[in-house]
């Protein structure tokens, strides 16, 4: 697989990096495809509990669309074209996989712009350096946020909010982020990746199929009126309800100790 996007597991935890730092981690089909690839893997391989996406370099977390290349499809050959078309087909990004099972953390190391955010704004938790930069310019390109950016905005910051920086293509710097309730926390660089290892310690103190079903009850409810979520059956609270760990977590309390997790 190319290496344009890289992903490393380690204690049950996926971090996975956009790696093309030279154009400031833009997206191109390559670096697409490769992203939902990792993604898929996240989503089927039970050992993996959460993940982290982050940027190469302390620029930019991700910049979008890579305009540059769409500027040299117009000149590229027919093979070529082809097999850019392959891999967008075969690519699902995080931005349309609406009810994705496990918490993903996005750890903001600068820009993040148009498709950036919109990553960004799929994720559960967003944690950003104090030099990172947010917006969805693409009214300054001729083109609009089409990768749910103009429909997540709103939901995240209330349409008035969303309006001012959508029919503007203005950047909001990261503490204005956090002020409005987009960002969960904002650090200094240099602390940015240490702040994402607590959030990432906290959410492993707590059992993955709890998690998943508080993400799975919380996301889907928010698409229904308060008593049809209440009421509601979520498929992940059953599994949960019928799981060890619904009795480890009990069972480790009374015995003062800490849970032995095995997320099932």
């Amino acid at each position: 697989m190319s290496d344009v996007v890289t992903i490393a597991v380690s204690d049950h935890v996926a971090r996975i990096t956009l790696n093309r730092p030279e154009a400031m981690n833009s997206m191109n089909p390559e670096l697409r495809w490769a992203l939902s690839q990792h993604l898929d893997e996240v989503e089927r391989n039970d050992d993996i509990w959460l993940a982290v996406v982050t940027g190469a370099g302390d620029r930019a977390f991700c910049a979008g669309a890579d305009l540059k290349h769409r500027a040299r499809e117009r000149e590229a050959s027919q093979d070529q074209r082809d097999e850019w078309e392959r891999l967008m087909a075969e690519t699902t990004p995080l931005t349309e996989r609406w009810h994705f099972p496990k918490p993903v953390i996005a750890q903001v190391n600068g820009f993040a712009l148009g498709g950036g955010l919109e990553l960004a704004l799929a994720c559960d938790i967003i944690v950003a350096a104090d030099h990172a930069e947010l917006g969805l310019p693409e009214p300054r390109r001729g083109l609009i946020a089409g990768g749910v950016g103009v429909h997540r905005l709103p939901r995240a910051i209330g349409v008035k909010q969303a309006m001012g920086y959508m029919l503007t293509g203005r950047h909001m710097s990261a503490a204005r982020a956090f002020a409005l309730g987009l960002v969960n926390q904002v650090v200094a660089a240099g602390e940015l990746e240490a702040a994402v290892d607590e959030w990432v310690a906290d959410i492993l103190r707590c059992a993955p199929l709890a998690v998943r079903a508080t993400k799975e009850a919380a996301m889907r409810g928010l698409d229904l009126p308060l008593p049809q979520a209440f009421y509601t059956q979520y498929p992940a609270e059953r599994k949960r309800e019928n799981s060890a760990d619904t009795l480890e977590g009990p069972r480790a309390f009374a015995e003062k100790r800490p849970p032995n997790w095995q997320g099932k």
